[in-house]
């Protein structure tokens, strides 16, 4: 995306402008994207003992194992209606997002006047289509005198799934040199943490119970909603702006098996992971 920006300067068109959705890189036909319920990528690393350890694939030096997989992930569209039609006309104008296997309910606008009363709002949709416009859309030109741009995003946790931890929003932008630069954003988070002086927000913590496969939702948000607005925006310069969404850490598939199968995993393997949402970007561009 910060090469799309580099090019839309030289080229005057950006070949990198898409949304962004999540998928398995499965070959088992299955929709198993459930850290609980993953059943491989292939039939050849289906469940059972010391999967952890198989090798998925070797490629010159270079050796893929087990554990290496991800059970992820989903392909989330804001369309209109449940229909063909509507489907495709959501993915074209890029009113996408994409999960890693939870189904985080996420929605992102950007415009020039949201406040923060719009983040009170039970319908944060509604106001979004009125004020802005959705992710996969374009910024238009700053109106009524606006400075910078402003971001309603509101998130909502999987029912099934752990509680949220933060919103972040992502900015990749070109600079006066010409160069890409990026910076991430905490913009809304669980808790009454506090961002430390250089602006790090601490852990949220970890609730993951190795031994049993087991998490608990102590911890954390079930919804998050906030306005936000850039604080270092300059209006010459070409921008991007799309949000994450993280989990609280909940079991990764590595413990899942190592409990059914009374499996030792080595210090290597991951047990725990927070899964997240990613939306597709809203871009900027100086006067257009």
């Amino acid at each position: 995306m910060k090469n799309g920006l580099k090019l839309e300067a030289q080229l005057g068109t950006n070949p990198y402008k898409f949304g962004v959705v999540g998928s398995t890189d499965s070959h088992t036909a299955l929709a198993t994207a459930e850290e609980d319920n993953f059943f491989g990528k292939h039939s050849g690393v289906e469940p059972e003992p010391g999967r952890w350890q198989h090798v998925v694939g070797e490629f010159d030096a270079l050796k893929i194992l087990g554990w290496e997989m991800a059970a992820s992930g989903y392909a989330a569209v804001w369309a209109q209606d449940n229909t063909r039609e509507a489907i495709f006309d959501a993915m074209e104008r890029k009113e996408v997002y994409g999960t890693t296997g939870s189904r985080i309910v996420v929605r992102f606008f950007g415009g020039w006047d949201f406040t923060e009363a719009d983040a009170r709002s039970r319908l944060p949709a509604e106001i979004g289509y009125e004020k802005g416009v959705p992710m996969g859309g374009d910024l238009a030109d700053a109106t009524q005198g606006a400075d910078a741009p402003t971001f309603l995003v509101a998130a909502l946790k999987d029912p099934f799934s752990g509680n949220l931890d933060r919103v972040q929003i992502v900015k990749g932008w070109l600079n006066s040199s010409g160069e890409t630069e990026e910076r991430v954003y905490d913009v809304a988070w669980s808790g009454d943490r506090e961002p430390d002086a250089d602006g790090n927000l601490p852990a949220v913590g970890n609730t993951v119970d190795v031994a049993t496969g087991t998490f608990t939702n102590s911890i954390g948000s079930p919804e998050l909603i906030t306005v936000w607005k850039d604080p270092d925006f300059d209006p010459s310069m070409s921008a991007f702006y799309y949000a994450r969404v993280l989990e609280i850490p909940t079991p990764r598939w590595t413990i899942y098996d190592a409990v059914r199968f009374g499996d030792e995993l080595p210090a290597e393997v991951p047990t725990s992971t927070q899964e997240r949402a990613y939306t597709s970007p809203i871009w900027y561009t100086p006067g257009g």
